[in-house]
């Protein structure tokens, strides 16, 4: 296609409908061979899963829960429809939570994210994310290969190899966090090596956007990407660099934190994806991040959803009082009167004692009528004060704490 990975990237809403109709239900009869999955979807009938208003009624999956699945069925919890003697790789990240993976095709989708970064046959790709372990360099190596880049397996660190090996082999493409580029190009103006990065595809940290106009300064174009070791590539930059597009193999949906319930487009909440793998077909996956649909299409031409990028964390647990309070409370506070519309607990410091005010947006103005509601939910009393609806911020926060502890 040119300028595009494939012709999936622009596919009218109408073909996007259409093919959602057969693939949901294909992913979710693939997903029901998964043991754990096969117990969590046993209600579930595949063919009547043809859109997006059919698949927001079926269960979300918390990281907590893959965690504690592996603990007891090692190493992936159930959620595989393989055996892990079947896979190419198994990935270790922090946890620890294991992951797998197949050199088969472009398994993470990745390569969709290189393409859009402008990288093709006859560049280098130096690709500065950790082969040992965890899952990141390999999913990187496998996008190279899906646009028929070089690459250097370099790793993290070793700045000084780094730079020698950048220079000695001509690497065009910096692959890797955002920040570690700039250590790579100080240490190489220190040495008196001039490098040949123009392009930087990055991930797994914030991208200021100083950062970004460093780089640009010094003729390298920079485009970040949302992935995960679990569900591989979810959303990424184009060169319109206007949101993140939603990948073609995610299906993502923005709902209200603690909750299932998709938000309205431009509201911000957790993201949860559903990935078309059918190795590892993870079905409602919330990734504990928040974000927000951004309207239109992209300038680039590609045509799927965008979404803002990464806006803060969705598990806003908080200890007050000494008693843990969680999204879940907040939303069930919420369902408990229909003229509520959102809610935000805030947590600050009286003195030496937490206290905890709950702000109702409601077109009530009699505090009493929630206080019942407050203690039974939160399981402790609070301030409330009733806001008019529409007044709190659209970031995503349910619950925020105010106290410092320095």
């Amino acid at each position: 296609m040119g300028e595009y990975f494939d012709d999936l990237e622009l596919r009218s809403e109408d073909e996007r409908a259409e093919w959602l109709a057969t693939a949901l239900p294909a992913a979710i009869s693939r997903a029901k061979t998964a043991p754990a999955l096969a117990r969590l979807l046993r209600d579930v009938e595949p063919g009547e899963v043809t859109d997006r208003a059919a698949l927001a009624r079926l269960p979300v999956i918390r990281k907590a829960e893959l965690t504690e699945a592996q603990k007891k069925n090692p190493p992936f919890g159930g959620f595989a429809t393989r055996l892990a003697a079947e896979f190419d790789h198994i990935f270790q990240s922090p946890g620890p939570i294991y992951e797998p993976g197949r050199r088969e095709g472009d398994w993470w989708r990745l390569g969709r994210f290189l393409f859009a970064c402008g990288v093709r046959r006859g560049d280098i790709v130096q690709n500065c994310f950790a082969y040992h372990l965890t899952p990141a360099g390999m999913m990187f190596d496998s996008a190279a290969r899906a646009v028929d880049a070089a690459v250097l397996p370099a790793g993290t660190g070793q700045t000084d190899l780094q730079v020698r090996a950048a220079a000695d082999i001509g690497t065009t493409t910096y692959a890797g966090t955002p920040d570690f580029l700039k250590v790579i190009l100080d240490r190489a103006d220190e040495l008196g090596e001039t490098l040949s990065f123009t392009r930087a595809a990055v991930a797994g940290g914030a991208l200021f956007p100083s950062l970004r106009q460093y780089y640009a300064d010094r003729g390298i174009v920079t485009q970040q990407c949302y992935a995960t070791a679990d569900l591989g590539n979810i959303a990424y930059e184009s060169e319109a660099m206007e949101g993140m597009i939603a990948d073609e193999g995610a299906i993502i949906e923005i709902v209200r934190p603690g909750t299932g319930d998709p938000v309205p487009d431009g509201e911000v909440g957790e993201v949860l994806v559903t990935t078309l793998n059918p190795d590892y077909p993870l079905v409602r996956f919330a990734t504990g991040d928040l974000s927000a649909v951004l309207p239109g299409l992209s300038p680039c031409g590609r045509t799927n959803m965008r979404i803002k990028g990464w806006m803060g964390r969705a598990d806003q647990t908080t200890k007050i009082k000494g008693m843990f309070v969680r999204p879940e409370q907040v939303a069930a506070l919420v369902a408990r009167h229909p003229e509520i519309t959102r809610a935000r607990i805030i947590a600050e410091r009286e003195g030496e004692m937490d206290r905890m005010t709950v702000q109702i947006e409601s077109p009530r103005s009699t505090e009493a009528d929630y206080a019942g509601s407050v203690v039974e939910t939160l399981k402790m009393k609070g301030r409330i004060q009733i806001v008019p609806p529409g007044s709190l911020p659209n970031d995503g926060l349910v619950i925020e704490d105010r106290r410092k502890y320095d």
